[in-house]
């Protein structure tokens, strides 16, 4: 399977400044390559990203007014059009919307590096026309011939290089008697059914309130010095605002990082439990997302991100994952005697069976029945 590590460099001034460049290239080339790619379809033509790249290198790389592209390496611009496939490819799949033109206050700063010029050596690693870069990680950096989509980009803070390689199955004995449900929820991040305690809801900790609790009295002093700069109907951007919104960037930042740890120490203490499968629900993610009541806590609980590292680490450690069918009625049916209850209603958190007396809380039913479920 394909393993991806992510290191963090620590460039110098004039290294960070070329590493900008790069980012503001790739994110040129797509932006231009989509507008071609919409006036091909527009006049009848079938568009590729073959006759795109040719276009370009033909006219915009030969043009003097655009020198620039020349300092940054070539592959930056090149793999743009492989991102912009891409993207149309999935939004014709059916997997993603519609590709949008990229901007640089809202989409990431990242562009490709060139695979066979990384080489790590003595702390640092060398990268085409930026030079041999300091990094730190925990990882062990191996040296390969060939690594797997290669890019650089910054959240914000610090710059990251992310790349993948072939990497083995961890080699783990698994307990064959032991199936894992997995129920998500709002009130606690996952109810699983060998676990005695949920695994928390980290939104609901005293660090993430303080943190949201700074962010709010942030976007008010925004909002207020937006309200005494304005011009008529036009807002003027003052030196301090520059100021605030950076600090509201990083306040996103931390909060994102906060959860994401979470996710990953949960995913951990679940595969340590070494299951022979993990059973977890085919939640619709983005319905559950018009739901203008629990829209903000989903998004703060990242779903799709939880289901996202619970398939890639059963997959590395030889686990079989399972998504139950989405019309599953994990809890309306009794995890004691089997039978259903059709009038369960959203409100009912404390499951009580008509049949045996039953008596458990609603997302432990619904975990256990996710755990011993069976595939038609």
């Amino acid at each position: 399977m394909i393993k991806a590590i992510k290191i963090r460099l620590k460039p110098t001034n004039e290294q960070e400044v070329l590493m900008f460049k790069s980012a503001g290239c790739a994110r040129f080339a797509y932006n231009w390559g989509l507008s071609k790619w919409e006036e091909m379809n527009k006049n009848g033509f079938k568009p590729s990203k073959v006759k795109i790249r040719a276009e370009f290198n033909n006219t915009i790389k030969k043009d003097r007014e655009f020198v620039w592209l020349k300092e940054v390496s070539a592959q930056v611009t090149q793999h743009a059009f492989e991102d912009l496939n891409d993207a149309y490819n999935n939004f014709f799949k059916g997997l993603s919307k519609h590709p949008k033109f990229k901007t640089k206050k809202r989409s990431r700063q990242c562009f490709y590096v060139r695979y066979d010029a990384i080489k790590f050596k003595d702390g640092k690693v060398n990268l085409e026309k930026i030079g041999k870069v300091k990094y730190k990680t925990n990882y062990d950096t191996p040296n390969l011939p060939k690594y797997i989509n290669p890019k650089c980009y910054f959240d914000g803070k610090y710059w990251y290089l992310t790349l993948g390689f072939e990497h083995n199955e961890n080699q783990v004995e698994l307990n064959k008697d032991l199936s894992v449900g997995i129920d998500l929820g709002v009130s606690n991040l996952a109810i699983v059914n060998c676990l005695d305690k949920p695994i928390k809801n980290i939104n609901k900790s005293i660090k993430i309130r303080k943190v949201k609790k700074k962010l709010k009295r942030l976007q008010r002093q925004v909002s207020r010095k937006y309200e005494a700069n304005k011009k008529g109907k036009e807002f003027v951007k003052t030196k301090n605002i520059i100021k605030l919104e950076k600090q509201i960037k990083l306040i996103h930042r931390k909060l994102n990082n906060i959860r994401l740890n979470h996710i990953h120490q949960a995913t951990n203490k679940i595969v340590k439990l070494k299951p022979y499968r993990v059973v977890m629900e085919d939640l619709n993610i983005s319905g559950m997302m018009k739901n203008k009541h629990l829209s903000e806590s989903i998004q703060e609980q990242k779903f799709y991100e939880f289901i996202r590292q619970m398939k890639y680490k059963c997959e590395f450690n030889g686990m079989e994952f399972v998504a139950a069918d989405r019309l599953y009625p994990s809890s309306k049916i009794c995890s004691c005697c089997g039978s259903k209850k059709e009038d369960l209603k959203l409100k009912d958190r404390v499951y009580v069976c008509d049949k045996c007396g039953l008596e458990i809380d609603r997302d432990k039913n619904a975990s256990i029945n996710l755990g011993a479920y069976k595939i038609a």
